[in-house]
């Protein structure tokens, strides 16, 4: 028994003895957070596809941005945003449906980034804006982090009421006066902000994840939203921080290694969830029959 807790706690104390690890799994750990209470609100609003078109859109922002000398965050939430405007104004001037117009324009976005990464030169490390490098992140990029991540919270916490109101309900909300519009643009707005505030920990590509699978999660395990809102938190915290200890004990990546304990943890509440598991709705449906037998059933 001592010997597994000395292994336990050699596994636990060993990476923090690196600076640059323990900063990785705070700064992962904040970034989860974030990216965990926004989701919340998108798997209410239904927006993944949403998440998944502005995390792309942000690529020609970023390559900008370096090339100009100025924060990547800078770029990244403008192009983040300019996508957003973009997919509500051609969606609202043609017969397109909202899927389509989000598929053409990430697609195009993305692309112009590309051809931007080979045509400007730049010491960008494309492999790095996909998939993240919490691990080498720098002093700056972390500031960047910090305010995008605390403007995000800031933004959600003064209109969390409005904001869950149009996610659930966004005609009642108009019928009593809110303004769907100014919320519309609102949550595109910190949507892009958190894109931004985990863009080097996950990268563009595994942050879509970050922004759909605790809210998911927790959705299968609570009725109530403050319910759902920490439980996805600790989901999005606790899959950051096993994620950065994962990718230093068995060197793979971090991005990867938390976004794969997020869909574990998706996988347990869709299997295990007291009320909408897949255990729990063969029991009811068991149940169901039994009942309906005995009723059918001559006396």
């Amino acid at each position: 028994m001592i010997d597994v807790l000395t292994t336990a706690w050699n596994w636990i104390a060993e990476p923090l003895q690196y600076g640059f690890l323990r900063q990785a799994i705070w700064v992962s750990a904040f970034v989860g957070l974030v990216c965990a209470v926004l989701s919340c609100y998108v798997t209410l609003k239904g927006w993944s596809l949403m998440g998944d078109a502005v995390s792309h859109a942000v690529v020609p922002g970023v390559v900008i941005s370096y090339a100009l000398g100025i924060p990547f965050a800078v770029g990244a939430f403008a192009f983040g945003f300019g996508a957003t405007v973009a997919i509500g104004y051609i969606k609202s001037k043609t017969r397109l449906k909202e899927d389509a117009v989000i598929g053409v324009v990430f697609t195009g976005f993305f692309a112009f980034g590309l051809v931007l990464v080979t045509k400007i030169p730049s010491n960008i490390d494309l492999f790095h804006i996909l998939f993240g490098n919490v691990l080498g992140i720098s002093r700056q990029d972390i500031i960047q982090t910090l305010i995008a991540g605390t403007l995000t919270l800031a933004v959600i916490l003064l209109r969390r009421k409005d904001l869950l109101l149009f996610c659930f309900d966004p005609n009642h909300a108009k019928a009593i006066g809110l303004n769907t519009q100014m919320m519309y643009y609102t949550l595109l707005s910190v949507l892009a902000l958190t894109i931004v505030t985990a863009l080097q920990t996950a990268g563009i590509i595994m942050v879509v994840a970050m922004l759909v699978t605790p809210g998911a999660t927790a959705y299968l395990l609570t009725d109530r939203f403050d319910r759902m809102l920490m439980i996805s938190v600790a989901a999005s915290v606790s899959a950051c921080v096993l994620g950065t200890y994962f990718s230093y004990h068995f060197d793979v990546s971090t991005g990867g290694s938390i976004v794969v304990l997020l869909t574990v943890f998706f996988v347990l509440a869709m299997v295990f969830a007291p009320k909408y598991g897949l255990f729990a709705q063969r029991f009811r449906q068991r149940v169901y029959k039994k009942q309906l037998d005995e009723m059918s059933s001559p006396p």
